[in-house]
């Protein structure tokens, strides 16, 4: 398959590291014009200046924004007032007893995990709609269908996302505008390596923690390894893609086989 997406423009949320960060290099690669965005403008600096680095002939910028902030939000809006493409990525995510999460850990999941994306998407779709060509991506977890107990707040807003996309994709049916969520799995991050060594201990090599986390707290997965973030990054250019035109308002799975069921 050959992916073009030359002369389109993508926005992702939460770039300068992880999977966000493979997302806008992939998309980057198949000739998309690629805003980064973080909350720390040095950041969002340095990952524009690697990306730059690693495609030269690529076109790359940043915008330093918190996503979850209604100011900040405004202010990127203000500065990139159009988009092709939209990857709502950016999230957090930390293991916690369910009956400790107080309600402002609750809400700031909220604000971080579902609001950001719904704003973005809220002032970006109308446009899309209008020009008759627009992808908006959601980057859920299989935490949104299968719910870990120590990580309960979390997946609780991943599956809010499932909901907010079929929603969206509603609103933009008949369109040409596509509105998806991509369900990743337990992936290799830098996050994700401080919250393997958090459950398995510190004292272990890398691989032989990382084995004992699949096997002892994510034994679903049919992998048995985690997700490398240009695995999940593949899917979403995909989506991103005239290729995809035929696929809105779903559930796109790229966890692995962690989720034990035969559809989302």
């Amino acid at each position: 398959m050959n992916i073009d997406l030359g002369g389109r423009t993508a926005l992702v949320s939460g770039s300068t590291q992880g999977i966000g960060y493979a997302i806008a290099a992939e998309l980057a690669g198949a000739g998309a014009g690629v805003v980064l965005n973080g909350r720390d403008p040095a950041r969002v600096d340095d990952a524009v200046a690697q990306l730059r680095a690693e495609l030269a002939e690529a076109d790359v910028g940043g915008i330093a924004a918190d996503v979850a902030d209604e100011a900040d939000t405004a202010g990127l809006l203000a500065e990139l007032p159009r988009v092709d493409i939209l990857v709502n990525n950016v999230g957090i995510f930390g293991r916690r007893p369910v009956l400790a999460i107080d309600d402002a850990e609750w809400r700031r999941f909220f604000e971080v995990n579902v609001l950001s994306g719904v704003r973005l998407t809220r002032e970006y779709l109308p446009g899309m709609i209008a020009r008759g060509w627009g992808r908006v991506q959601f980057i859920a977890s299989e935490a949104a269908v299968a719910t870990p107990l120590e990580m309960v707040h979390y997946g609780v807003t991943k599956t809010a996302l499932l909901g907010v996309s079929r929603g969206y994709a509603k609103e933009a049916a008949g369109s040409g505008v596509t509105v998806n969520t991509v369900l990743a799995g337990p992936t290799h991050t830098e996050g994700v390596e401080a919250f393997v060594r958090q459950m398995v201990g510190d004292d272990l090599p890398w691989d032989e923690a990382q084995r004992r986390f699949m096997a002892e707290h994510r034994p679903q997965s049919l992998l048995g390894r985690l997700i490398e973030p240009r695995e999940i990054a593949r899917m979403v250019a995909y989506l991103s893609s005239d290729l995809a035109s035929a696929t809105t308002g779903g559930a796109l799975r790229a966890e692995g086989g962690y989720i034990d069921a035969i559809v989302p």
